[in-house]
């Protein structure tokens, strides 16, 4: 068995998941390229530093033009397609046919809710499903039946119910977002390219293994549990793990310091040093598993957004920032788009890590981040371990 220590697998980790190379900016084509080496962006609709799906491009391409995400997540000539991968995700439109065993049984993966509706009010799914194909595209407010919705949160009308139903099934899909961050909906031959749209659908099992094999190659190395969580695989796939082992292209490796056996893509790359020095989002790839961010990265990590404001240790949105092939500070950030200034609730020096260099790559990194947000100046709040030294670095 290949053994590996625990810088080694830090670095796999961080270059599988695209970190390390140029943050010169890039387009279209580098965002394309990005989100086929994840296989998906995770889309959120928290706003309270940029959009959670804006944020991976940027931790990885640097200042990008945000218009060229727009068009390959909802332009005319599309890349991505929205659906359920790890959570609500845009995926690479060449994965549509690896999704459509989901979308056949969605009540038994996901959209539980919309699934039993869709079984029990079918003549009014049949309705939306009319009125759909005679006006074009349309979000449930534009429903001739739309209702009301039914509580706060996630309290939806009967018309919210019934297109998500039809999303979940993969009869519709996301033809672009309205307003603050409204779904409109068209049906999926109206959206993605027929040569997709029409193609042979693999069986189950061949759907997830080339799932699993597109989660390897953006993970690096990890463990079996790992694989499944990228995708929200259930156990029993467990049986594709072994079959990509038995084929070669899962390579089983001890990892100094993990407390179970690792796996390693065959194709992952090993440098021996990462240029990093990037804040990352609580909705990237790289944190999407907290037990994974521990055993990697040594990260004890939780969102404060969601945790009780008596319980949170860092702040209500925190961002790790990674230096190397570590994890140097967190700080809880905030865009005061009123005031065009980024603000820096807190920042907070993780053990082990050299102020001086983190202060000076960190007060870097912010100039960046409020410039990309077209924020005009980086104001520090005086709370954190790092807080007096960055203020003095900015």
């Amino acid at each position: 068995m290949e053994r590996l220590s625990a810088a080694a697998a830090r670095r796999v980790v961080l270059a599988a998941g695209g970190f390390g190379g140029a943050r010169a900016g890039g387009g279209g084509r580098q965002l394309r390229a990005m989100a086929a080496r994840l296989g998906a962006v995770q889309i959120d609709s928290v706003n309270v530093l940029a959009r959670a799906h804006l944020m991976p491009g940027f931790s990885r391409l640097g200042a990008y033009a945000v218009g060229d995400f727009e068009a390959a997540a909802w332009g005319r000539k599309r890349a991505w397609f929205e659906y359920w991968g790890h959570e609500a995700c845009f995926l690479p439109l060449e994965m549509w046919p690896l999704v459509q065993w989901r979308m056949r049984q969605p009540g038994k993966w996901i959209g539980s809710e919309a699934a039993r509706f869709g079984a029990e009010r079918s003549d009014f799914v049949a309705r939306v499903r009319d009125e759909l194909r005679d006006r074009g595209a349309l979000a449930a407010a534009d429903l001739s039946e739309a209702g009301a919705a039914k509580g706060a949160w996630w309290g939806w009308s009967d018309g919210k119910m019934a297109m998500e139903h039809l999303f979940w099934t993969g009869e519709v899909t996301v033809s672009h977002r309205r307003g603050a961050f409204e779904r409109v909906y068209d049906f999926a031959e109206r959206v993605i390219p027929a040569e997709l749209h029409g193609a042979a659908v693999p069986g189950e099992a061949e759907a997830q293994r080339g799932l699993l094999r597109i989660a390897a190659a953006a993970m690096g190395v990890m463990t079996e549990g790992d694989l499944r969580a990228y995708w929200r695989l259930r156990p029993a796939a467990a049986a594709r793990v072994a079959e990509l082992v038995e084929a070669g292209e899962l390579v089983p490796v001890e990892v100094a310091g993990w407390d179970r056996p690792g796996l390693l893509w065959h194709a992952a790359k090993m440098p021996r040093r990462l240029a990093v020095a990037c804040l990352v989002s609580p909705f990237d790839p790289l944190l999407w598993e907290r037990d994974r961010a521990l055993r990697v990265f040594g990260l004890h990590y939780r969102i404060g957004l969601y945790t009780p404001k008596e319980q949170r240790t860092e702040g209500y949105y925190v961002l790790p920032f990674f230096l190397g092939d570590r994890v140097a500070a967190r700080v809880d950030l905030k865009a005061d788009r009123k005031a065009l200034v980024l603000r820096v609730e807190a920042a907070h020096l993780e053990a082990g890590a050299d102020a001086g260099e983190t202060c000076a790559a960190l007060a870097s990194e912010l100039g960046r981040l409020a410039g990309w947000l077209g924020l005009h100046s980086v104001s520090i709040v005086e709370r954190g371990s790092l807080a007096a030294a960055l203020r003095a670095a900015l």
